[in-house]
C-alpha cells in the first residue's frame, strides 16, 4: 500500500489569497483618493516676477580725433656769468657822508608827537581778555532804532548790507567808542549803523568775576522784510 503526502491547507491564507483582489482595488482607490485630497486641498502657488528694469543708457559721441597740445617750449638755460676786462681806478671811494654835504633842511621830517591819551585810545587792533562777552540788553530799542534810522531812499530800493562796527565797552556796559572796520558798500547805511550804536546798551564783560573793559565787533543788518 502506497502513501502520498498530501500538503495541509491553512485556512487564513487561503482566504487572504481568496480577497487579495479586493484588497489591491480597494487600496488603488485609497491611494488614489489621497493623491487627489492632497492636490486639491494644497495651497495655491503663484511665480514670482523676477522682472527687472535697467537704466537707460546715454550714447556719448567720441570726436574722431583727439587733439593733443604741443608740448611747453624748453625753458632756456640761464646764461653763464661772465668776468668783465673792466678796471677800477683804486683812488675811487664812497662818496662823501658828513653834515655839510647833508644839511638837516634835507631831512625827513619827523612824525609829531602823539599826546598820552592818544596813544593809550584802544583801537580794533586792540585786544583785552575776558571770560564772559557783553551782549545787548535793550535789543528791542535797538531793533526800533535800526527801522527808523534805515536811510528812506535806500529803504524803497530794497537796498540792504551788514555792517561790521566795532564797539570798546566800559566797565558798565555804555559804548565809548565805536568805529566801522567793514562797511557794507553805502555810506548811509554805514553812518546810520553809527548812529543807532548810540544807543545801545550792553552787559559789561567780565575776567575772574571782574567787569573789564574790552573791544567787540558786532554785525548791524538792514534788510527789507
Amino acid at each position: 500500500m502506497v502513501r502520498r503526502a498530501v500538503p495541509l491547507q491553512n485556512p487564513a491564507n487561503k482566504r487572504w489569497k481568496s480577497r487579495w483582489e479586493s484588497w489591491f482595488w480597494a487600496s488603488m482607490l485609497l491611494a488614489v483618493g489621497v493623491h487627489f485630497g492632497a492636490f486639491a486641498l494644497w495651497p495655491k502657488m503663484e511665480a514670482m516676477d523676477f522682472s527687472y528694469s535697467a537704466p537707460e543708457l546715454e550714447a556719448i559721441d567720441i570726436p574722431d580725433k583727439v587733439e593733443i597740445p604741443p608740448p611747453p617750449e624748453a625753458i632756456p638755460r640761464p646764461a653763464r656769468p661772465v668776468i668783465g676786462d673792466a678796471t677800477v681806478d683804486p683812488d675811487i671811494t664812497i662818496h662823501e657822508t658828513s653834515f655839510d654835504s647833508n644839511p638837516v633842511e634835507n631831512l625827513l621830517a619827523t612824525p609829531p608827537p602823539t599826546s598820552s591819551a592818544e596813544a593809550s585810545r584802544p583801537t580794533p587792533q586792540s585786544f583785552t581778555p575776558f571770560e564772559v562777552a557783553p551782549r545787548i540788553l535793550n535789543e528791542r530799542e535797538v531793533q526800533k532804532a535800526l527801522v527808523d534810522k534805515y536811510p528812506k531812499l535806500l529803504q524803497d530800493a530794497r537796498i540792504g548790507g551788514i555792517v561790521q562796527v566795532w564797539f570798546w565797552i566800559d566797565e558798565t556796559g555804555h559804548v565809548r567808542d565805536r568805529q566801522v572796520v567793514q562797511s557794507s558798500g553805502h555810506p548811509q547805511l554805514d553812518s546810520a549803523a553809527l548812529s543807532v550804536a548810540d544807543i545801545m546798551l550792553f552787559s559789561p564783560a567780565q575776567n575772574r568775576d571782574k567787569n573789564v573793559e574790552v573791544g567787540v565787533t558786532f554785525p548791524i543788518q538792514f534788510e527789507v522784510r
